[in-house]
């Protein structure tokens, strides 16, 4: 099922649960999502909908660590609910090991044995993953098989 279509059901449930800060934070992914699809002229890729998740979930943890440093907690907190609610809209994360393997079966198909072939092995894995793992993670798990390879 398409984000888009899980978020309007969530937030309509929350609707009628009466949860006033869950529906508040639906409505902005909604809008986000909304957005993105008008400024593509196409609908969203669930790959393309999973960024703009990940992208509003990143603006609650900067927006956290600002009220933080300001002293301000209890917004920080506030954030960081909101940031959980997003969360619930991405699929289930690969786990290190999962992550490792299909890094490791990537570079024997494609044959890579150095550092300097990261970038067509991180696109390969990239795509394979479709925003399971961050690319960051990726990153370095394919950067530590190459280095031992």
């Amino acid at each position: 099922m398409a984000i888009v279509t899980r978020v309007a059901e969530e937030l309509r449930a929350a609707m009628q649960r009466k949860e006033a800060h869950r529906v508040s934070t639906l409505r902005t992914l909604k809008s986000a999502l909304q957005y993105a699809t008008i400024e593509k002229g196409a609908q969203l890729t669930e790959s393309e909908e999973i960024q703009v998740v990940r992208r509003e979930i990143k603006r609650r943890a900067d927006a956290s660590a600002g009220f933080r440093q300001g002293g301000r907690l209890e917004l920080a907190q506030k954030e960081e609910e909101e940031a959980r609610i997003l969360e619930e809209f991405l699929p289930k994360a690969l786990s290190d090991e999962e992550l490792e393997n299909l890094a490791r079966e990537t570079i024997q198909e494609l044959g890579a044995s150095s550092v300097a072939q990261l970038g067509p092995v991180m696109k390969a894995v990239m795509a394979k993953i479709a925003g399971r793992a961050e690319g960051k993670r990726v990153q370095e798990v394919v950067r530590r098989l190459l280095l031992t390879t």
